[in-house]
């Protein structure tokens, strides 16, 4: 046997090869893949089906929840004040609108539709792309994800009357 590139034998080289891997999802892969569709898409469509409240918050009472109790006692809106109506204008396609009322809700809704139309591809085409969408979620984004989230908290205090 010859040696490999580093000098171990070709038997050893060989083994230490990693397996190619399927290209295909499995059924079960592709189930999950499912399940995450109808969820972001059910959220989508009740974005859809919501009015979005020209104040740029409440449009969540649309859906019978009480008031925010943050802004109730504090005064001054919480980190997700605005997020219902980011995602109702984002839903009717008011993106521009959608990013003035709540930075992150506008970042949330289009993540939920490109993880949405991911997972139908994924679903339907047996396509890892899902898979290799959900390595993304790396600390170092999750970290950045909470900075945004700050930032866009900080964008509604300042707003608020």
């Amino acid at each position: 046997m010859q040696p490999g590139p580093t000098g171990e034998s070709a038997a050893t080289f060989a083994t230490a090869a990693p397996k190619p891997r399927n290209r295909r999802a499995t059924v079960g892969e592709r189930v999950v893949a499912v399940v995450v569709m109808l969820a972001c898409a059910g959220v989508l469509v009740i974005a859809w089906g919501l009015t979005p409240d020209p104040s740029g918050v409440e449009t969540h009472r649309q859906l019978g929840l009480p008031p925010c109790a943050w802004k109730v006692m504090w005064g001054f809106p919480c980190m997700t004040c605005g997020m219902t109506t980011a995602f109702t204008h984002a839903a009717h396609g008011q993106l521009l609108d959608s990013l003035r009322t709540q930075p992150m809700g506008f970042l949330l809704a289009v993540l939920t539709s490109v993880i949405c139309s991911t997972a139908a591809h994924t679903a339907f085409t047996g396509s890892r792309a899902l898979d290799a969408a959900t390595r993304l979620a790396q600390p170092r984004v999750l970290v950045g994800a909470g900075v945004l989230l700050l930032a866009a908290w900080g964008y509604k205090i300042w707003l608020a009357p």
